[in-house]
């Protein structure tokens, strides 16, 4: 093609093409990833931070695609904020909504660690916490040695002890201190009353 001859009608013969398989994978791209268990209050915080909409249900794996969501803060700043589906044990190896999903917290550069401290979750806050480091630690340990792959546990994070508004004072200063004695520090906090 040229000036002068602007819809040529020759061409070049071509080149044998080659043959390629190629496998694909999309891998969400966010500041903070925030996890925890099944019903810790992932989406809800995500949507008072947010503009996100997710769906919000009182049962566990209501999420089950991960949501973004993005956060402002200053005054031209932002960052992207991912809520992570429910993680479970075994979740490493495929268990609940498992790999799919730890595979887009790779891309995250931080993590908030969101436990349910209410009566209602039946679970110690410290165990809940505990799981869900036993989970990035198998993970990183089934990903080592894959190309590109950067370990997901000693990450920076934050705790956050969700859903404040249902537990007595006493039993959560008890549990803030099983953090602190632990060399933890945590942040309180309750999603659903702001």
């Amino acid at each position: 093609k040229s000036s002068v001859n602007q819809a040529p009608t020759i061409a070049q013969k071509g080149l044998p093409g080659k043959h390629l398989d190629i496998q694909l994978e999309l891998k969400l791209l966010a500041d903070v990833g925030i996890v925890g268990l099944p019903n810790a209050g992932k989406s809800t915080l995500i949507s008072r931070i947010s503009s996100a909409k997710p769906k919000i249900a009182d049962y566990p794996f209501t999420t089950l695609v991960p949501n973004l969501g993005v956060v402002k803060f200053k005054d031209d700043l932002s960052l992207v904020v991912a809520d992570i589906p429910g993680l479970i044990e075994g979740a490493h190896t495929g268990a609940g909504l498992g790999t799919q999903f730890l595979r887009h917290i790779e891309r995250c550069r931080l993590f908030v660690h969101l436990i349910d401290v209410s009566p209602v979750s039946g679970r110690d806050p410290w165990d809940a916490y505990q799981e869900i480091r036993n989970e990035l630690l198998a993970y990183d340990k089934l990903k080592t040695g894959e190309e590109g792959f950067e370990p997901l546990a000693p990450r920076d994070e934050i705790v956050a002890l969700n859903k404040i508004d249902s537990i007595d004072p006493e039993a959560l200063r008890e549990a803030i201190g099983k953090f602190k004695s632990k060399g933890l520090e945590v942040f309180t906090l309750s999603a659903a009353t702001g």
